[in-house]
């Protein structure tokens, strides 16, 4: 199997992040999983690419938010029916694996 180039491994990266609907979240890990990367590389990809992709919907494996998105992250997510408790998801309730 042919290893992805850089740029072809941020838009599979921000396509999953795209892929996650409305009202779930997945973990920097899940995407990791699926894109075959390590899940800082999809952190950095969603802080320096993510504008226009759906970052806000993607959490760390605890289900917390960063600390300098959880506003922003915390008004997008409760405006799709996602409860955010103290800077934190209920994975359990709302993680979904983009395929």
């Amino acid at each position: 199997m042919a290893q992805l180039s850089m740029a072809e491994l941020a838009d599979s990266i921000l396509l999953a992040a795209d892929a996650i609907p409305a009202g779930h979240v997945a973990t920097y890990g899940d995407i990791a999983r699926l894109v075959g990367c390590g899940p800082r590389l999809v952190a950095r990809v969603l802080a320096t690419r993510g504008g226009d992709a759906a970052w806000w919907r993607v959490v760390r494996a605890n289900g917390t938010i960063a600390e300098h998105l959880v506003a922003e992250g915390s008004r997008r997510l409760a405006e799709e029916g996602v409860r955010v408790r103290s800077g934190r998801v209920d994975l359990a309730a709302h993680r979904a694996v983009p395929e």
